[in-house]
């Protein structure tokens, strides 16, 4: 990680990276099973950083259609902020699967960040799982909600080694980026 810091050149920058590396181990208290961390060129900063995560969390609920419906509407929060998004998705799977997008105030600084997240529930209730992408680069925040659309398109619950010949889908984020 040292590498990363020293060729964002930065010292704001490698604070930053710092202070997000510090932070990843508190993720698992909230269910967090996988994590992935962008570095894109920003302007006026030199670079912005995105966080993707994935999280299984456990409903108490039995119909999943209801499960996803209330943890969407934990994520939304009960005030709709400006400029958010929350909208059902129609998946290849059929399970139910809402994305909620918006701004969100940085813990401990006055900067805003964006995040989309998208609750899905999973093939083997009673289980949710959580898609988000966050960023400080609010300017993008429309093609992070593709991104993440599409990559919520993609997901399958189907062990990967029980079908050796198993047909690629085509990237729909490719789609998003031409």
């Amino acid at each position: 990680m040292d590498d990363f810091a020293d060729a964002l050149g930065s010292t704001d920058a490698q604070g930053q990276l710092s202070r997000l590396m510090d932070r990843l181990d508190e993720l698992s208290e909230h269910h967090v099973v996988h994590t992935a961390i962008g570095l894109h060129p920003d302007e006026p900063v030199g670079v912005c950083a995105s966080l993707f995560s994935l999280a299984v969390q456990r409903t108490d609920h039995d119909n999943p259609r209801v499960a996803v419906a209330r943890t969407a509407l934990a994520m939304a929060g009960p005030e709709p902020r400006p400029g958010s998004t929350r909208r059902f998705l129609d998946l290849p799977s059929s399970l139910p699967c809402c994305l909620v997008a918006g701004t969100i105030a940085t813990p401990g600084s006055e900067q805003r960040a964006f995040q989309v997240r998208v609750a899905m529930a999973h093939a083997e209730s009673p289980y949710i799982v959580v898609l988000a992408l966050t960023s400080a680069s609010l300017q993008h925040a429309e093609a992070y909600t593709d991104i993440l659309e599409a990559i919520t398109h993609t997901v399958g619950f189907t062990d990967p080694g029980s079908s050796p010949h198993r047909a690629a889908r085509p990237s729909r984020i490719s789609e998003v980026l031409s």
